[in-house]
């Protein structure tokens, strides 16, 4: 059976959950034998968009640059997994637009909770002014109007939001439908073995 390409968009404000549930997401895609890329903003940004600053025009240009390698590989029967904190609806519309099935993903995630987890400081340095242009706290980040899913990644771990977007993908025909309509006890045991490769990736 030819596989179906389609474009899987993650965004959300920075440390909401973006690259860990979405490399979950690519890694069970993997797993069940589909090709994929996943195109993850700070790795494009150090390629793809090297030079490129966080200025709107800038970020737009970014964002657009990652939506035309997703066309691509979606329209070729890749699937394309982009993470991205993407904050204009804007620019996440032109890319709707121009990619024929896309299927976004809003981690959704209070901005105190992510200043109080905050791993790596960046919350801390930006709201002491140290790193400007940060999104959530002197950038804006516009919430999607419509995603095709919003996870709450402040609630949710992360082997439960990667098993609502795989359950997601398949209600919508994006995968098999062997993985449609699970019962508690079937989606209790799917959240466990992506529990345990989240395990063995080092996420937890």
């Amino acid at each position: 059976m030819e596989q179906k390409g389609f474009t899987l968009w993650f965004t959300g404000l920075p440390g909401s959950g973006k690259t860990t549930v979405s490399q979950l997401v690519a890694h069970e895609l993997r797993q069940r034998g589909l090709r994929l890329e996943v195109l993850d903003g700070d790795v494009v940004r150090t390629n793809l968009s090297k030079g490129l600053g966080f200025s709107k025009e800038d970020r737009d240009i970014n964002i657009k640059r990652i939506g035309f390698v997703c066309k691509l590989l979606t329209r070729n029967g890749i699937v394309a997994i982009a993470a991205a904190v993407s904050p204009y609806e804007e620019i996440r519309q032109h890319n709707r637009r121009e990619i024929q099935d896309y299927f976004e993903v809003f981690c959704k995630c209070p901005l105190e909770v992510l200043i109080e987890r905050d791993p790596k400081g960046m919350y801390k340095k930006a709201i002491a002014g140290e790193i400007p242009n940060f999104t959530g706290i002197s950038d804006p980040y516009e919430e999607p109007a419509q995603p095709e899913l919003i996870l709450h990644t402040d609630r949710e771990k992360p082997e439960e939001s990667a098993a609502r977007v795989l359950r997601r993908l398949a209600e919508l025909a994006y995968l098999p439908h062997r993985y449609e309509k699970k019962d508690a006890e079937t989606s209790q045991r799917d959240e466990e073995i992506i529990r345990r490769r989240l395990e063995d990736l080092g996420y937890v």
